[in-house]
C-alpha cells in the first residue's frame, strides 16, 4: 500500500511539515538522510545544517535562559544522545542548532511521524503512485512528496576551515554575526559577489573592521554593492589574495587568517576572531536532476506563487532546497508547514 506522504529531508523545514501532516493524520514517513561522514561534510547531515551550528538566536521562543533542566525531559532517551554537551555558562545560553532540531524532530515523534535513516537517492515521479528509491536498495511508494533537502554552504575546503568550523568559521552572517565572539572584533569575509558584500555589510554593524578578501582586482557585485562597500568605514577589501589557511587555537577558535596572494607577491596574516565564507550554496538536488524544474542555480522551483508546488502534481519542496534568497531556519520552518498544508489539501481533493 502506498504512502499518504513522504517528506525527504530532516531540517527546520522537514520536521515543521511532519508536524502537520501528522496531525493531519497523514502518518508521515520521514527519510531523514543516513548519518554518514560523506553527509556531513557536504553540509547535508541528518537534522540539517542547524545540527552543525552552535548557538541559534534567531528563532523565536528560545531566548537566553535555563533550558537545560526542560530539555532533558523533552527529548525521548531514544535520540537525546545525539545532544551536545551542555555549553559554559549556561545561565546564557538559548538553545544550541542541534537541541532545537532534536526538539523538532522530537514534537514530529509525539505526533507519529515515521523516521528513516536513509536517504533517497533516486525517484520516479512518471507513475503513480510516485517511487522513491532508497540508499538501503529499497524502493517506497507514495501518493505526495514533500522535498526539504536543503542547501548546502560552500566551502574552499581547507583542512582548518572544517576545523574551526562553528568555532569562528560560519558561511551566514545573518545567522552567527551578532553572536558576542563577533562584536567589536575584525572578521574577514572571502567572496566577491552581492552576497560577499551583503555579508561583509551585514557584519559590519558588530565588528570593528572587516576585511573582504577577494581572489581578483574587480569584484563579481553589482555596481551599486560595490560602491556600497567602498563607501563603508568599517570594510577594507583586501583584493588579489584567497583565504589559504584558518589560524586558531583550540580554545579560542578562530584568532585569524593567512591570506595568499594571487598576483605572487606572498602572504599577510590578518587578526580576525571569525571567517564568514560567502561564496555560494549548492542545493541538495543532485538526486532530482531531469525529474523536477530547477532555476539556473539548481534550486527547485515553485510553479505557483505562494503555494510549494513543484513542476509535478502532487509533489511539493520546502526549505532552502527552494529559497536562494532567504535561506534562514524560520523561513525553512514556515514553508514545511506550507507544503504540509498543500499536499493535504491535494490528497482530499483527489479523495485519498
Amino acid at each position: 500500500m502506498a504512502e499518504k506522504v513522504v517528506i525527504i529531508g530532516s531540517g527546520p523545514s522537514g520536521w515543521t511539515a511532519a508536524i502537520y501532516a501528522a496531525r493531519a493524520e497523514l502518518t508521515p514517513l520521514v527519510y531523514e538522510g543516513e548519518s554518514t561522514s560523506e553527509n556531513s561534510d557536504a553540509g547535508r547531515p541528518p537534522l540539517g545544517q542547524l545540527f552543525l551550528t552552535t548557538e541559534v538566536e534567531n528563532y523565536p521562543g528560545f531566548p537566553v535562559g535555563h533550558l537545560h533542566g526542560y530539555l532533558d525531559s523533552a527529548i525521548d532517551a531514544s535520540i537525546a544522545y545525539l545532544r551536545f554537551p551542555k555549553p559554559e555558562g549556561d545561565d546564557k545560553h538559548g538553545v544550541t542548532g542541534p537541541d532545537l532540531m532534536l526538539l523538532m524532530k522530537q514534537q514530529a515523534l509525539n505526533f507519529g511521524t515515521r523516521v528513516v535513516g536513509e536517504d533517497i537517492v533516486a525517484v520516479d515521479f512518471d507513475q503513480r503512485p510516485f517511487k522513491l528509491f532508497t540508499s538501503g536498495g529499497k524502493t517506497v511508494e507514495t501518493e505526495t512528496v514533500i522535498i526539504a533537502t536543503g542547501a548546502s554552504a560552500n566551502y574552499l575546503g581547507l583542512e582548518s576551515e572544517a576545523r574551526y568550523k562553528n568555532h569562528g568559521v560560519s558561511a551566514c552572517a545573518v545567522c552567527d554575526g551578532a553572536l558576542p565572539r563577533f562584536r567589536n572584533k575584525p572578521l574577514v569575509v572571502v567572496g566577491g559577489g552581492d552576497s560577499a558584500v551583503e555579508e561583509a555589510d551585514f557584519l559590519s554593524k558588530f565588528a570593528s573592521k572587516v576585511f573582504l578578501v577577494h581572489r581578483r582586482e574587480e569584484l563579481r557585485a553589482s555596481k551599486i554593492m560595490q560602491q556600497r562597500a567602498i563607501n563603508n568605514p568599517k570594510i577594507e577589501i583586501t583584493w588579489n589574495h584567497a583565504l589559504a589557511e584558518v589560524l586558531g587555537e583550540e580554545k579560542l577558535g578562530v584568532t585569524g587568517a593567512r591570506l595568499e596572494s594571487t598576483v605572487g607577491k606572498g602572504s599577510r596574516r590578518v587578526d580576525a576572531s571569525g571567517v564568514f565564507l560567502a561564496i555560494g550554496h549548492t542545493p541538495n538536488t543532485a538526486f532530482l536532476k531531469g525529474k523536477l524544474q530547477m532555476n539556473a542555480k539548481g534550486y527547485l522551483v515553485w510553479t505557483k506563487p505562494q503555494r510549494t508546488y513543484t513542476s509535478v502534481e502532487g509533489v511539493f519542496a520546502a526549505g532552502d532546497v527552494a529559497d536562494d534568497y532567504y535561506r534562514q531556519a524560520i523561513t525553512a520552518a514556515g514553508t514545511g508547514c506550507m507544503a504540509a498544508l498543500d499536499a493535504e489539501r491535494y490528497l482530499a481533493a483527489k479523495g485519498l
